[in-house]
């Protein structure tokens, strides 16, 4: 094998449900199998994968399991994030799915940058001092043996999900939580706000992990994959690509990274739709010394539903709400 195709897919909160609810699982599967079968990819790098619990047993990812049966991730190895001990997250789990060997893997959580700490304005009852603002979810590196494809070789894959915009809880602030109710518009500016200092804060992480694996090995080829919760052109892309033109120093040239979605026409170059705008939030990004190898990319967004009008529900749209991307690279 001297060709890979490495993917990205935000499954959408993807669970069991309860007896008698729907979507089910089955149906979720009917319709999401053949979006699976679609990737054939050797690395799949899935968001938003909920663990399931069977008596007497730990946390996995049964239901993830079971979407991969009979496709060829089928009996694939399994990296997710977890929490203390062997089981799973219960919910919103990154997971990297390949056939191939992982070498190591690691997860980072404010491992290597340290919480901002901010003092909340519209809070009640009011902060008395600044409290922490913590990553939610880690950050997921494997490294892979590619050696069929390039004897020796290994690729560094880092799986991310970074915070959306949606806005972070302030004390006293939300009224109806199930409808995402404001009591003022500037709590849910600073809900906003927060939320963004989250997504920066696993940005910088993630870039600066980019940057220790380059300072051991200049060489190094390194994917990053997952959803971004952020376009092209917004700052926590910029701060992961760490282009020339934003830093200013042609010495870190080599430290760039490349958004492969850039060779897909414009027009189709969106992973998500929202109020009618299709918007490119799920992203990979390769290190330059991969471009050589790299022979073209997929978004499969057909049949992409608008996630935001009255009747996008899941039980109409059981599959997800994303598309997933898709990069082939041959080192033959």
């Amino acid at each position: 094998m001297t060709q890979i195709r490495i993917a990205t897919f935000n499954l959408e909160n993807f669970d069991e449900t309860p007896p008698g609810a729907r979507p089910s699982l089955a149906e979720r599967i009917t319709l999401m199998k053949p979006q699976i079968e679609r990737l054939r990819a050797d690395i799949a790098c899935f968001q938003e994968v909920h663990g399931q619990e069977r008596p007497g047993q730990q946390r996995a990812l049964l239901a993830l399991k079971e979407l991969l049966a009979g496709t060829n991730l089928h009996g694939a190895s399994l990296t997710s994030t977890k929490p203390a001990g062997d089981a799973v997250f219960d919910v919103r789990n990154i997971v990297i799915a390949t056939h191939l060997t992982v070498l190591t893997h690691q997860q980072l959580k404010n491992d290597l940058v340290i919480e901002p700490r901010y003092q909340r304005l519209t809070a009640t009852p009011p902060d008395l001092s600044p409290v922490p603002i913590g990553i939610e979810r880690p950050v997921l590196h494997a490294q892979i043996d590619i050696g069929p494809a390039v004897p020796g070789g290994v690729l560094h894959v880092i799986a991310v999900h970074l915070k959306s915009k949606l806005p972070s809880d302030i004390p006293g602030q939300i009224t109806d939580p199930l409808r995402g109710i404001w009591r003022s518009a500037d709590g849910w500016a600073e809900g906003s706000f927060l939320s963004s200092m989250k997504r920066m804060s696993q940005a910088l992480e993630v870039r600066r992990l980019v940057d220790q694996i380059l300072d051991a090995d200049p060489d190094a080829r390194i994917v990053v994959a997952g959803d971004f919760n952020a376009e092209p052109g917004e700052v926590p892309v910029e701060a992961i690509c760490g282009n020339v033109e934003e830093n200013n120093n042609r010495d870190l040239a080599t430290r760039v990274l490349v958004p492969i979605e850039h060779t897909i026409p414009k027009e189709a170059r969106y992973t998500f739709i929202h109020h009618g705008r299709g918007t490119m939030i799920d992203h990979m990004l390769v290190t330059r010394n991969l471009l050589a190898h790299y022979r073209g990319s997929e978004i499969h967004n057909e049949i992409l539903h608008d996630d935001s009008i009255a009747f996008a529900t899941d039980d109409k749209y059981p599959e997800s709400d994303h598309a997933p991307v898709v990069a082939t690279f041959d080192f033959g």
